[in-house]
């Protein structure tokens, strides 16, 4: 609101636009007094009788009505949009990708005075092809799967119809040619080769449909892909050593393998009822839930006694300590969360397979201390 000498000015935003009244204020005193105080207490009437609401600051009108709404519009789409993406992208394999990168990495170590700004630099760069990459072997994943996904799981964003076909295979190029581009930027072969043999699995795991060939696909993609290359690429070409195959990596090596196996076949569990509609032979459509359920449970359970084994012959007894008590306990966890799980309930099967995610990153965590 503006008050001049002979003129008061007052702006009043509405829904559909910002009215302008304006009262010109004579000097008879027989309508408003010459003033300043009664003047304002007449404007404040009128004021009160407009049917809007109306907000100053500074002497002056705010922000239309129409211009906040655009603005929360815009805010519900970008947070849907980002919503959509975190589905896309399987945040649960990326935070197991960079876990299973960084464990691996300390496999190296050899003492605490290696873990100098040099390693974790080297660590970060080789991260973020990784990530990349496996944005690639996700969203390719779904891209082949779309009208399966409308069955099994509606909620991912291709299915739903969130993100378009063209958005998703704009992120699938994007994250592949990102992914192989930074690799050769950081000169380092092993992560050259990797994401290399990464891309071909993926893409394989992807478009394929038989259920033990996707297994072997994720055993190479989990199981090697994050062992080798970056033990190699922090080993040589960031510690400056000779490279250096160890029994603690390949004992991590065919542990996950057999952890891999297992997870890939418990993921079809949930999957079953898509499948059999679209002709998919999946080992649970052939076997059925339970037995396919009970194998992956026991193997790995043997996986678990194995480590057990490797532990108890460790020299360090530190390392032997903590490899027997925390593989017992998983083992444990495992059986018991085994025993309540309803294989007639996606929701069910699906929660285990989380909890197996779960055993996963836990692994993974115990494996730098796993020195034999």
């Amino acid at each position: 609101m503006y008050l001049g000498t002979h003129h008061m000015m007052v702006l009043v935003p509405t829904k559909s636009s910002c009215c302008t009244y304006i009262i010109k204020v004579h000097r008879l005193y027989d309508f408003i007094p010459n003033d300043t105080s009664n003047m304002l207490y007449a404007a404040m009437e009128i004021i009160q009788q407009v049917p809007c609401s109306c907000h100053f600051k500074d002497g002056y009108a705010s922000k239309s009505e129409d211009d906040d709404d655009n603005s929360k519009s815009f805010q519900n789409v970008l947070l849907k949009n980002l919503n959509a993406l975190y589905h896309f992208i399987r945040p649960y394999a990326c935070a197991g990708v960079v876990i299973a990168a960084t464990s691996n990495s300390l496999l190296p170590v050899e003492k605490l005075s290696d873990l100098t700004p040099t390693f974790f630099i080297g660590l970060l760069k080789a991260l973020v092809p990784a990530l990349l990459m496996h944005i690639y072997v996700a969203a390719i994943n779904q891209l082949s799967d779309v009208e399966i996904d409308k069955v099994n799981k509606p909620y991912l964003p291709l299915a739903s119809g969130e993100f378009s076909m063209g958005t998703g295979i704009a992120i699938t190029l994007t994250s592949v040619l990102m992914s192989l581009a930074i690799a050769i930027m950081l000169r380092s072969p092993p992560l050259v080769l990797g994401v290399i043999v990464w891309f071909l699995f993926g893409t394989a795991y992807s478009v394929q449909g038989n259920s033990f060939l996707a297994a072997i696909s994720i055993m190479f993609l989990n199981g090697l892909l994050q062992q080798f290359p970056y033990f190699i690429h922090i080993q040589k070409y960031v510690l400056g050593r000779p490279v250096e195959i160890t029994r603690s990596l390949m004992f991590a090596t065919v542990f996950i393998c057999c952890f891999c196996i297992a997870s890939a076949f418990l993921k079809d569990l949930h999957d079953v009822d898509g499948d059999k509609e679209f002709g998919i032979e999946t080992l649970s459509v052939k076997l059925g839930k339970e037995r396919v359920f009970w194998l992956c449970v026991y193997m790995l359970s043997i996986a678990y006694g194995a480590a057990v084994v490797v532990g108890a012959s460790s020299s360090i007894l530190l390392s032997k300590l903590l490899t027997i008590i925390s593989h017992c306990i998983l083992a444990s966890s495992l059986w018991l969360r085994a025993r309540t799980v309803d294989l007639s309930s996606n929701t069910s099967t699906f929660s285990f397979y989380m909890f197996i995610w779960k055993l996963y990153y836990v692994e993974y965590l115990l494996i730098p201390f796993v020195r034999c």
